[in-house]
This record gives structure tokens, sequence and C-alpha cells, in this order.
């Protein structure tokens, strides 16, 4: 296989999954599986500024296509997994006004946890990039496209 042809493949697959990666947070979850919705009913916090969704970056290297993101927290929303860390006094006051709005318990308790303490905070997994079966049919057809237009181009040579 030609290295430009390659080159091509991936530079149309670039285009083509980062359309279908951004897509996933308008319909707000991994393809067809929706995200789980928060402890206090919003549908998910994932879109609130954009940040993220403008985060991602994608790169084609050599013989491979990358996908990243600068935000600090891309990865543990979309993998998932738990956060620990030290209580702070603005936490502790976002708690008694979560307890104050809404009555739950947890939050006053939260809220009379010591600033400094080590807290874990479990995060639902949101996955938002990587793998899917449903691409194989995307990768299938930027690989013929190119395919056909370098035969075309091969043919053109020959006559």
């Amino acid at each position: 296989m030609p290295n430009n042809l390659l080159q091509n493949i991936l530079s149309d697959l670039r285009v083509d999954l980062t359309d279908h990666f951004d897509k996933n947070f308008s319909r707000g979850g991994f393809f067809g599986k929706k995200w789980k919705p928060r402890k206090d009913g919003v549908a998910t916090h994932l879109n609130n500024t954009g940040t993220l969704r403008r985060s991602i970056r994608s790169r084609v290297s050599g013989h491979s296509l990358t996908f990243t993101s600068s935000t600090p927290y891309s990865a543990i929303h979309n993998k998932g997994g738990t956060i620990v860390t030290k209580v702070t006094p603005k936490m502790k006051k976002y708690f008694w006004a979560m307890f104050k709005k809404t009555g739950l318990t947890k939050y006053k308790y939260m809220a009379l946890v010591k600033p400094g303490s080590k807290i874990k905070i479990p995060i639902p997994q949101r996955q938002f990039l990587g793998e899917y079966p449903g691409l194989d049919k995307t990768i299938d057809r930027a690989a013929k496209r190119n395919i056909e237009a370098e035969l075309k181009r091969m043919a053109k040579n020959f006559r």
C-alpha cells in the first residue's frame, strides 16, 4: 500500500471519526448507550460549558490516528472511576447549600466532614471516545473510497 494512500485514508478517518465522536455530545451518550444521569436528576454535566467537547483533538502520525483531550478530567469521564480528593471549605459551603436545597442527608454528612479530610467520589463512565463496532463501516468506506481513487489514478498513468 503506497504511503500516501494510507495517509489519505487516515486523514479521511480523522474527519469522519471526529464528527462521530462530536455527535456523542449531542446524543448525550456513546452512540446508542445513553450516559448515566447525575444523582441530582440533571441529564449530565459534560455539555455544560462545552470545554470538554472543544478540547478533543485528533492527529495522524505515521500509521496511526490518535484522539486526545487537553482537559484533566476527560479520562475519568470517558472510562469512569473514583476520584480521591480533600474536602475544602468551598466544598463544605456547596454541600450545605445542597442540603438546604434538597434536604438530602448525604449532603449534610458531607458538609460536616472536616476540611482536609479525604473523600472518595465515584464517577460513572460517560464514554465519548473509543472503539465501537458501528465504526467499522466508517473505516471500510474511507478505505474503499481512497483505494478506488488510487486505482483510478494509477489506471490513468497506464494509458
